[in-house]
């Protein structure tokens, strides 16, 4: 684990009216997403080919899940529980469609490590299985979802707050325990989604309970934000974590998963769902 503070992102949010939040049904279950709008905006970020210079990247609009994704969506993914019973089956999958995405082989532990599963965040998961997740449930619904890129993450997780504060709401850390989960407060172990305060768009849970698979500015996988084991001081919003062995090395298979980490309890991940340029957009009340 690391914290990247290097790099400095300055966030500016565009003036203008947002999208509408929406609730993405899964066919076939009972299983929602809500998700929220992030307004269009930019940031400052450090540019990779000029070494101590920065520069301004356009950001959004888009959509993102007001929660991380819970074991309710990913078991239907992981277990096929959308497919009805008899139809389209491991050994016969549709030429193309939801059911031709690969999915994640079966878990040989409980992947919750026994913290929750209805309304818990799905845990234990690689980067592979949050990506495959987003490629399931685009062919699913007809819409692009995908995880948020590092730069996405930090300009919707810090909506709006100062670009020098260590929290989305600014630098008071004693209201910490008021948004996070984290190990003063979580009893060593993940909590339900949603159930501290959301930040100013209306996005809970981007400090501590579980860190969040991204897409890191060097285009590799980076879990952002902290988790449930980490310090109310280490959940900030430039905390950063990337896999290591260590994170799967009780693994017994060989070769080892590319879906399950063994020994990583404390990663999950959110979407985000980009607005189509011909996509006709109802926009709310002005702010």
């Amino acid at each position: 684990m690391f914290d990247a503070g290097g790099q400095t992102i300055d966030t500016v949010a565009a003036a203008g009216p947002p999208l509408e939040p929406y609730t993405q049904e899964i066919s076939g279950t009972v299983v929602t997403i809500d998700l929220v709008p992030i307004p269009r905006g930019s940031v400052r970020i450090p540019d990779p080919d000029k070494p101590g210079a920065t520069k301004t990247v356009d950001i959004g609009p888009f959509w993102v899940s007001t929660t991380e994704i819970t074991w309710d969506a990913y078991d239907i993914f992981v277990y096929r529980l959308d497919v009805p019973e008899g139809k389209g089956g491991d050994g016969e999958p549709p030429a193309d469609g939801p059911d031709a995405i690969t999915r994640p082989t079966k878990p040989y532990i409980p992947p919750d490590r026994g913290y929750g599963h209805a309304g818990y965040a799905a845990i234990s998961l690689s980067f592979k299985g949050a990506e495959e997740f987003c490629k399931w449930l685009s062919a699913k619904t007809g819409r692009k979802y995908r995880l948020p890129t590092e730069t996405e993450w930090e300009y919707l997780a810090r909506a709006g707050a100062a670009a020098d504060a260590p929290y989305c709401f600014g630098d008071d850390a004693s209201l910490i325990d008021d948004y996070a989960w984290h190990s003063g407060n979580a009893k060593r172990k993940t909590q339900p989604v949603g159930k501290k305060r959301a930040n100013a768009w209306g996005v809970y849970d981007v400090h501590g309970n579980v860190a969040e698979w991204c897409i890191g500015l060097d285009g590799q996988p980076v879990a952002c934000g902290g988790a449930f084991l980490n310090k109310p001081e280490d959940v900030t919003l430039k905390r950063r974590d990337r896999q290591t062995a260590l994170w799967n090395i009780t693994d017994p298979q060989m070769p080892k998963s590319t879906w399950w980490l063994s020994d990583c309890n404390f990663v999950g991940f959110r979407i985000i769902c980009e607005a189509e340029a011909d996509e006709p957009i109802e926009v709310g009340e002005q702010p």
